[in-house]
């Protein structure tokens, strides 16, 4: 074999060593990421089909009850509501009223199944995800009066 045909042999090994490992961390990153929506899009039917996303906004006064180990409560942005339920411990500074950004999928009956719950950590912090969507909602109840 010359040297000329080792030399492209190797080019194109390493192509294709390179092609397969790009491959291979685009499927993870695939995998793994969780696009944010409002709870208004949820409604609006503007999510992301078979995958998980998450839903930021305020936990509705009243809403938070729990049925054994399983938690249900609701995800508003003031405009429209996301029920949601979750399995597992909540966050110590989880509350009703309070700012929160939950990830799951939606279920067959349309209710939100959390696998995540983030909750705000101090008295003036809110996460961002959840303030736009609370931002958006606010503008949007403003157009919408007379």
């Amino acid at each position: 074999m010359k040297p000329r045909h080792k030399r492209a042999a190797l080019i194109l090994g390493g192509l294709a060593a390179f092609g397969i490992a790009t491959a291979f961390v685009m499927n993870a990153l695939d995998s793994n990421i969780a696009l944010y929506v409002t709870p208004s899009e949820v409604v609006d039917g503007k999510i992301p089909q078979s995958k998980a996303f998450r839903i930021g906004g305020m936990v509705k006064d009243g809403s938070l009850r729990r049925d054994n180990l399983t938690v249900h409560f609701i995800i508003t942005d003031t405009l429209k509501d996301v029920p949601v339920a979750y399995t597992g411990i909540l966050p110590d500074l989880f509350k009703e009223g309070k700012g929160a950004v939950v990830q799951g999928r939606l279920n067959e009956s349309g209710d939100f199944v959390a696998t995540e719950v983030l909750a705000k950590h101090d008295e003036n912090y809110m996460p961002p995800e959840a303030q736009h969507a609370l931002d958006q909602a606010q503008k949007a109840q403003e157009t919408l009066k007379p």
